[in-house]
């Protein structure tokens, strides 16, 4: 199976997650978890009571000014994935000192992709507004996101229009870190077709190929995208990594020096599974990019 699109997270990454979950109760947690926390009113006509959720991870330790914060979208081919299985994530981000917001977001076949990225886009409006009621710097939010996440974050960073629509004329996201990033150019994949199952792919993204082309990230990158960071397994599936690979050149060209990373062995799902440890690679380059002297403090 070539293309991470074929199929959602595997079982044996679900399990894998659910298991590290649990393992989080027998650890010490230097970390303030407040969950469930609904970034959409209840009146609104699109509210989900279950997907427009997100949950808050605050350090313990008190700091004398606020903190940075890191939004993380999960991954799943766009029609699967909870946030419930990445406190982890949430957990070892506070516990180095960052706010984390670990969210959910609607999934398909009820929503395509464009209605997942104004849910995302919501859920960092409400962090704007709110996060600074846990500790976190309102103008320091940088973005995580494995495989499909990944890309919606990279949408994010890079199509202010998301957030002009609810009223916000500034881009509050400051930089994005892509693990493993699905959906980068998904105008080109869907234009291509070249795959058995790739037909699936028009339930998320629908037959237009104005919308794929619109919620591309490749095609809203400019010279003041905010810095981007991506991560690619050296095992993970070809068109993440073609595309990963087109996507630092198009930034590279337009001025920009992204740090990119292919890490060898790896493949898509342990992308994400090595998050579980403080000290992984990924982290550390995070924490310098959130730490920035160039972000605004």
């Amino acid at each position: 199976m070539k293309f991470v699109f074929f199929r959602v997270l595997p079982v044996l990454l679900v399990g894998a997650l659910l298991l590290l979950a649990a393992t989080e109760y027998a650890v010490a947690r230097p970390s303030r978890r407040t969950a469930n926390v609904a970034y959409v009113p209840a009146t609104d006509s699109a509210f989900s009571p279950e997907r427009h959720l997100l949950d808050v991870y605050a350090p313990r330790a008190k700091a004398t000014a606020p903190r940075p914060v890191v939004v993380f979208i999960h991954g799943g081919s766009w029609n699967s994935g909870n946030k419930n299985f990445y406190s982890f994530i949430g957990r070892r981000l506070a516990k180095q000192g960052v706010v984390a917001v670990v969210i959910n977001y609607r999934l398909a076949p009820q929503v395509r992709v464009p209605q997942m990225a104004d849910d995302c886009a919501r859920a960092v409006l409400w962090t704007q507004t709110h996060i600074g009621e846990y500790g976190g710097d309102p103008q320091r939010i940088f973005l995580l996101g494995h495989s499909a996440g990944g890309g919606l974050a990279a949408l994010l960073a890079a199509d202010d229009a998301l957030f002009r629509r609810w009223g916000q004329a500034l881009n509050p996201v400051r930089g994005a870190v892509l693990d493993d990033p699905a959906g980068l150019d998904m105008y080109d994949y869907l234009k291509k077709m070249q795959y058995p199952g790739d037909a699936q792919y028009l339930v998320p993204f629908g037959p237009d190929p104005a919308v794929w082309r619109q919620v591309s990230p490749m095609y809203h990158l400019t010279a003041h995208t905010p810095p981007m960071q991506l991560f690619v397994g050296g095992q993970t599936y070809p068109s993440i990594s073609s595309s990963s690979a087109r996507f630092r050149q198009k930034l590279t060209e337009l001025g920009h020096a992204p740090h990119y990373q292919v890490l060898p062995g790896k493949k898509h799902a342990p992308m994400v599974l090595q998050l579980y440890w403080q000290h992984n690679i990924i982290y550390q380059k995070l924490l310098a990019l959130v730490n920035s002297p160039a972000s605004p403090k």
